[in-house]
């Protein structure tokens, strides 16, 4: 790991009337080099780190999977040489496998559906990097997110939806607590420009990574074959699978291949009684069971979620909000209160295919209160799972 020659050992906090020091995560993808590129027009002191995440990287993507290639590392560089800012490699693979990697493996091995890219802007991004940064003198860490950074009258600041909420990332940045908040930038957040309309200023800008595409999916699965990953992983383990009476509807090579929701897969081999698709609802690893029923069997009316990071003050009391219960899920009104160390959350309308693992983002407005990890469900046509 490369530190930068010349850093002040203590931090500095970000002061209005001087440009910032700010550290610009660079993927090597057209999002973080328009991000860095507009931190640097702005006239801050701007220098660019590419994170190396895998302990083997290829040289090549797979098509538009995956991240963290050789090629993703020089395409950073390239874009931080047109920019004009120093360039710095960090290698932080074995914290990556650690805290991201080795987490999304247990949480499928224990019947739970994780979402890597919340653990890696939590332990990654905004952890390790952002602790050594501001360790290293930098006032913020510039990232290619779709989010917006609002100033309070008190000095405090606030998460929001990105402008665009088309492209918003919010719902992965809701684990950010008020420290990591002071010391992120998100410049891409705050307009409303298109996918189309960044390429074509990365263009103007002379970057090369105008035209690349996009990575999607789990970064470190490049070919996008998660159930062939946990399998190198966990193995595998022939079980049952189950309707809602027990009764044994087909079999499986292992219950981690599977997620609450899932339909498309599944290989039972015949139609239920009423003709109608079946669906999980549930997943054992205890008994290494997958239990399959009707799709309104997946209606969720209220959830208990665990490890709740709040972007600001702790709320009090039973309050309404509206949730963001996926990735790519719309908002849904909800009651939350935070009792025990636990969010309890009771929804305004069921909603279908909440998976424990996922995370609950509570919303007030545009403004993101805090994130929480989903233990349990309590649904509308069966009991709590």
């Amino acid at each position: 790991m490369t530190d930068f020659p010349g850093a002040p050992t203590d931090p500095t906090a970000p002061r209005e009337g001087r440009p910032l020091r700010v550290l610009a995560a660079m993927s090597g993808g057209v999002d973080s080099a328009v991000a860095a590129a507009r931190a640097a027009e702005a006239g801050h002191e701007v220098t660019g780190v590419h994170l190396a995440l895998s302990a083997n990287p290829q040289s090549f993507r797979t098509g538009a999977r995956g991240c963290c290639t050789i090629e993703d590392s020089r395409d950073a560089r390239r874009a931080a040489d047109v920019i004009g800012v120093p360039f710095y490699v960090w290698d932080l693979a074995e914290r990556f496998r650690q805290d991201v990697i080795d987490d999304f493996v247990a949480e499928y091995a224990a019947g739970r559906t994780p979402n890597p890219c919340l653990r890696c802007n939590e332990k990654i991004k905004f952890a390790a990097l952002l602790d050594k940064a501001v360790g290293l003198g930098f006032d913020a860490v510039c990232t290619g997110h779709y989010a917006k950074i609002v100033e309070t009258a008190d000095g405090g600041r606030e998460l929001h939806r990105a402008a665009d909420w088309a492209k918003d990332q919010s719902y992965v940045l809701g684990v950010l607590d008020a420290r990591q908040l002071a010391h992120a930038m998100f410049p891409l957040g705050d307009t409303e420009t298109t996918k189309d309309e960044i390429r074509a200023e990365a263009e103007r800008r002379g970057l090369a990574v105008a035209r690349k595409p996009d990575s999607h999916d789990i970064c470190f699965i490049a070919d996008g074959d998660t159930q062939g990953f946990l399998a190198k992983h966990l193995g595998t383990a022939e079980g049952d699978i189950v309707d809602t009476e027990g009764t044994k509807v087909g079999t499986h090579s292992g219950a981690y291949g599977f997620t609450v929701g899932q339909r498309k897969g599944l290989r039972i081999g015949h139609p239920a009684a009423d003709g109608k698709p079946r669906y999980v609802l549930d997943i054992s690893p205890v008994d290494n069971t997958v239990t399959v029923g009707p799709a309104e069997a997946l209606d969720v009316v209220a959830l208990t979620a665990v490890k709740p990071r709040w972007c600001g003050q702790v709320p009090e009391g039973p309050a309404e909000y509206t949730a963001q219960l996926r990735a790519h899920g719309g908002e849904v009104p909800v009651t939350a209160e935070l009792a025990d160390g636990e969010l309890r959350v009771r929804l305004a309308r069921p909603a279908r295919g909440i998976a424990p693992g996922q995370a609950v983002v509570l919303y007030d407005g545009t403004r993101v209160v805090g994130s929480a990890t989903i233990a349990t469900t309590e649904r509308a046509a069966v009991s709590a799972v």
